[in-house]
Formats: C-alpha cells, structure tokens, sequence
C-alpha cells in the first residue's frame, strides 16, 4: 500500500475524533469541518515519517487550527449564533425522550460557557477534558 493511502486510511479513521474536538473548541458544526478539512491539507502536505502518533500528531494540529480561528473571531469582532436554550425539563431519568433533551441542553449550555472563554483557553479546556491531560503538557501547544 503506498504511503497517500495510507495516510488517508488513518486520517479517515481518525475523522470522527478530530470532528468532535474541533465542534467542542469552535461550537460550529460547518467550522469544525473546516478545521478537520484543513488538517487533512496539512497532513498531506508533511513528510511524517518521524511522526509516531499519527492521532496525537492531528489532533494537536486541528487544536492549533481551531485556535487560529478562534484567535480570528476576536479580531474580526465575529459574534456566534444565539444558541437555544430547551427548557421545561423537570426530571431527565423520566423517559429516554426527556434523557436526550436534557443531555442537549446540557451541551448547549457547555457550549455557551465555552463561548465566554479566550480561545487559548477553550482549547486548553476541550484539550484536558477530552484527553485528561494535565495542562503543563497542554501549555507548549
């Protein structure tokens, strides 16, 4: 198998993770395509040969990519979409129906706490929750 396919082997198992990281750092579904889009560019673009975790080594590259763009909403003043809030949920263990609203609203609400962090510090956030890295090994990135 030559290397290109490879390379797009692993990154297409890889997609879905690195999906979710960047939805969880950006809050934008169409953003977080745009991210991963431009990891897959990167990666094309780089000998990695020396690269022993391929996972890790596009992971920590869709981080950086979802930093710049949120570094880039700053500058540009961009302001997200009101994000609706699901009320009237009393006791989510009722029925699955009510579970699985209560867990969206508890992610939107996630995401609008995200909203109020500065962007190192929303992927230094996302990083550490999803990976339960400690955030010395966080800092360098």
């Amino acid at each position: 198998m030559d290397e290109k396919k490879w390379l797009a082997d692993e990154f297409e198992a890889n997609r879905a993770h690195l999906r979710a990281a960047a939805y969880r750092m950006l809050g934008s579904r169409s953003e977080a395509d745009d991210a991963v889009q431009e990891a897959w560019l990167r990666l094309s673009r780089t000998d990695t040969t020396g690269v022993g975790n391929l996972g890790g080594w596009l992971t920590t590259v869709v981080a950086r990519i979802c930093l710049d763009m949120l570094r880039a909403r700053k500058t540009r003043r961009e302001e997200p979409l009101e994000v609706p809030v699901h009320g009237g949920i009393a006791d989510p263990t009722e029925d699955p129906e009510r579970e699985a609203a209560f867990a969206d609203s508890v992610g939107l609400a996630l995401l609008v706490v995200l909203q109020t962090l500065a962007p190192a510090e929303r992927v230094a956030f996302v990083l550490h929750d999803m990976f339960d890295l400690p955030f010395d090994e966080i800092a360098p990135i």
